[in-house]
């Protein structure tokens, strides 16, 4: 979720242009020393790259490779989707945004580009709620684990994921009723030329940093504390066979590389959420610059999730050789064994 930024003087400390020199109306523009500009389009271009290449050797691998397709796998494939569309449809524009504070991409896209950060970063929570839902079952309740959690039910859960976070998210940014009651005052100060903000009053910013981030994020904290518990008695009650130790441990090691994953995205999405949520109570007097910070340090969450998966899962390693050796090309390929059952 994202408000976008009206520049005024006291934000700049070089020149300010307009956007659009010949238009009424139009938003204000800093310009950026020549080098700053290049650093900042080289870095954040990079994150975007980064993004995108690295879901993709999350994604790849469980299309491709039959043991893969898991439940708990189908449900990061989702979260890597997620991801990726992040990488490809939002850093983009948003880079030029950031970097140029114009936005030239027509009020439509701006629409559709704001709606789908929001829904992205939706979708990326509700993947992390049943993904927790998923591990409290694999390790609290394992004799229940693969009735309850099948992977006909999962795929079911990712469409409605995807499809309630699409419909509300276009809903309320399309028709415009984050500004609900303050609509002189958006129209009159806030909105111009040049400009793509989501601009939310106090009950709408309020209200969706509470349902959409925050009370999910007490959920997920409390789902993990309860399988730590569990997982904690396991460990120390657990001298059956070897097999049973051998799952055990898997299931373990599974659940603390995913409540890592968790704790990233928390981390990283907190400090923006806090800010959305309190400025609309403090005037919208938060500096553009710590906006924009904000923002982009909550992206960075989506090129940190591979290299988590790289760093805890055999399997993601090994299927990297693979697709850079051109393995993943040979005929089936998809039913290597890429770790022991």
């Amino acid at each position: 979720m994202e408000r976008g930024i009206s520049l005024s003087k006291a934000d700049i400390v070089e020149n300010i242009f307009l956007c659009f020199e010949s238009v009424n109306g139009s938003c204000k523009r800093s310009i950026f020393p020549p080098t700053i500009r290049v650093l900042l389009y080289l870095l954040l271009g990079s994150m975007s790259v980064l993004t995108v290449c690295g879901n993709l050797l999350v994604i790849i691998p469980i299309i491709h490779f039959k043991q893969l397709h898991t439940p708990t796998n189908y449900l990061i494939l989702s979260l890597a989707v997620s991801d990726l569309l992040l990488g490809i449809l939002v850093m983009p524009p948003r880079m030029v945004y950031s970097v140029e504070s114009c936005w030239y991409f027509g009020d439509l896209f701006c629409k559709i580009q704001t709606s789908t950060d929001v829904m992205l970063s939706n979708t990326s929570i509700l993947n992390l709620c049943f993904i927790s839902i998923d591990r409290y079952y694999a390790v609290c309740r394992p004799l229940l684990y693969r009735t309850k959690i099948t992977v006909h039910f999962v795929l079911i859960m990712m469409l409605v994921i995807w499809t309630c976070s699409a419909i509300v998210v276009f809903g309320i940014v399309f028709l415009e009723l984050s500004t609900w009651g303050m609509e002189d005052f958006y129209y009159n100060n806030v909105a111009c030329e040049g400009g793509c903000i989501l601009f939310q009053n106090k009950a709408s910013s309020t209200a969706s940093s509470v349902l959409s981030f925050f009370i999910p994020g007490v959920g997920l904290l409390s789902i993990y504390l309860k399988i730590f518990l569990v997982a904690q008695r396991q460990a120390r009650s657990i001298r059956g066979t070897t097999n049973q130790n051998s799952v055990g441990k898997s299931q373990r090691k599974a659940t603390k590389t995913l409540a890592i994953i968790m704790g990233v995205f928390l981390s990283f999405w907190t400090p923006f959420f806090v800010i959305n949520c309190i400025d609309p109570f403090i005037s919208y007097s938060t500096p553009p610059v710590l906006l924009e910070t904000l923002i982009w340090i909550a992206y960075f969450n989506s090129a940190i999730n591979p290299m988590v998966y790289a760093f805890f899962y055999s399997w993601f390693r090994r299927a990297f050789r693979m697709i850079i050796s051109g393995q993943i090309f040979q005929p089936d390929s998809s039913e290597i064994q890429l770790f022991s059952e």
